[in-house]
């Protein structure tokens, strides 16, 4: 979840100082994504009959990056606009998602160190479908907002990279590529959040697995892209110093 759309100033050349724009959605990507694939997994763990699971070591996942999540996106959500050179939108496209996301890891994170053994009897797919049960709501009120920031990405074409920024930056010409490309990752989320309160009722039944499937490409896509932004954001620091 990277880009600005900054593509406007690439006529004049890019300057950027950076004194004013903090950037830290590189780690915000890489996390999230590292989340959506251990909630999948562990949904996976906990359907499958007779699988072990250590609720300790998955408490310190979600402990890790829950708080990577709602450190970075609670700064970006209430320091408006994070960017003092404008694109105040990239406070609700990425601060609000990594800090509902945080928010619901860390949730997952106390109760899986505090209660946890209760979820290891015959009847843990029920009583974990009933303890999420009240959560889901706001899951689902996210999965709307995850397709009203996919809706302003294609809208505005919005996460287009500008010219000076390695690898994305080559394809500038086609702002719509990557808007495209960043808005049906968002869509992908937001089925999985809309789908989630409904599949908690059968948990067993065909909604869990589109989730699964939703969410983990998500979760590699974030991973993968997050980790290479770091290289594509310091390219760009770089070359717009």
């Amino acid at each position: 979840m990277i880009h600005h759309s900054m593509t406007q100033f690439a006529a004049a050349g890019l300057k950027i100082d950076w004194t004013r724009m903090p950037t830290y959605n590189t780690i915000m990507s890489v996390a999230a994504g590292a989340g959506l694939l251990l909630v999948v997994a562990l949904g996976y763990r906990l359907l499958s009959p007779g699988g072990e699971v250590s609720f300790e070591g998955w408490a310190l996942a979600f402990a890790a990056l829950g708080f990577t999540l709602v450190t970075t996106g609670l700064h970006m959500t209430l320091t408006w606009p994070l960017a003092g050179q404008g694109f105040p939108f990239d406070n609700v496209i990425f601060g609000e998602p990594a800090l509902a996301f945080g928010v619901f890891l860390l949730a997952a994170c106390f109760y899986l160190w505090k209660r946890g053994a209760e979820l290891l009897g015959d009847d843990r797919v029920v009583r974990t479908a009933r303890v999420a049960g009240p959560i889901s709501v706001f899951v689902f009120g996210m999965g709307l907002a995850c397709f009203g920031i996919a809706a302003a990405g294609w809208n505005y074409t919005l996460f287009a990279a500008p010219p000076e920024e390695p690898i994305s930056g080559e394809f500038a010409k086609w702002p719509m590529l990557e808007a495209s490309f960043m808005s049906g990752l968002y869509v992908l989320v937001g089925i999985g959040a809309l789908l989630f309160p409904f599949a908690l009722r059968r948990p067993r039944g065909w909604m869990t697995p589109v989730i699964g499937v939703v969410w983990a490409i998500a979760g590699i896509a974030f991973l993968l892209f997050g980790g290479l932004n770091y290289f594509t954001h310091i390219g760009l620091i770089v070359n717009t110093m």
